[in-house]
């Protein structure tokens, strides 16, 4: 994905990634330390979502939230933000995104640690550099992570406060109903062209309730939220 566009948007916090003209938006919220946003980047909805915004049939935004570290402890998704907002810095944040949830730490684990994000960076190649270094490690970009958290937050409206779960995806501005997203949140949904279109996502089965309960039990929500 290095040939794609990736940008901060005026707004300060989404992240885009892919062809500005793209038909399909697919803007996700997601935590680093999030274990069903790390089921999705994996083995849900995300890859085929990728292969899209290769073709430039979508375009992807990201707002990264941060809130398990106060949930679980730590400052593992703090860290994973200011990382990949560096990475955005040096035009990598797609391939460091893609490698951060392919090495995800276990959800008890605060993993995210300055030696393990700069380890990582090195499978993204042309990414540590004195600059990126530097910048994980003082947390140039803690601003930043505040802002996204915020941002987060706002998106779940007076329904939500805390924000809307995640992974939580919404498709040409239609939310999918959160019992529908993270790991049910299969390709045929997220790039279902009605879904961008008739802008009435469809529902699909899976075991998004077995997930929300085991969620809910370890103070995790629908997803992670």
């Amino acid at each position: 994905m290095a040939d794609l566009p990736e940008k901060l948007s005026a707004d300060g916090t989404t992240i885009t990634v892919g062809d500005p003209e793209a038909s399909l938006t697919v803007h996700l919220y997601e935590d680093p330390r999030c274990p069903y946003c790390g089921e999705f980047e994996t083995t849900g909805g995300a890859p085929e979502l990728r292969d899209a915004t290769v073709q430039r049939k979508a375009r992807t935004q990201y707002t990264l939230a941060s809130f398990l570290d106060d949930r679980l402890g730590g400052t593992g998704s703090k860290k994973a933000v200011n990382a990949l907002r560096a990475a955005l810095a040096e035009g990598k944040f797609a391939e460091y995104h893609a490698v951060l949830y392919a090495n995800q730490p276990a959800e008890s684990v605060d993993g995210y640690t300055d030696a393990s994000l700069l380890k990582l960076a090195r499978q993204v190649e042309g990414l540590r550099s004195p600059a990126f270094d530097a910048a994980v490690k003082s947390m140039k970009y803690r601003s930043f992570v505040a802002a996204s958290q915020r941002a987060y937050e706002q998106a779940g409206g007076a329904k939500e406060p805390d924000g809307p779960g995640t992974p939580t995806a919404v498709i040409n501005d239609v939310r999918i109903p959160l019992k529908y997203n993270g790991t049910a949140l299969r390709p045929h949904v997220l790039l279902w062209p009605a879904a961008a279109h008739s802008r009435r996502p469809r529902a699909v089965a899976g075991h998004r309730s077995v997930n929300h309960q085991r969620a809910k039990a370890r103070g995790c929500g629908a997803g992670c939220g």
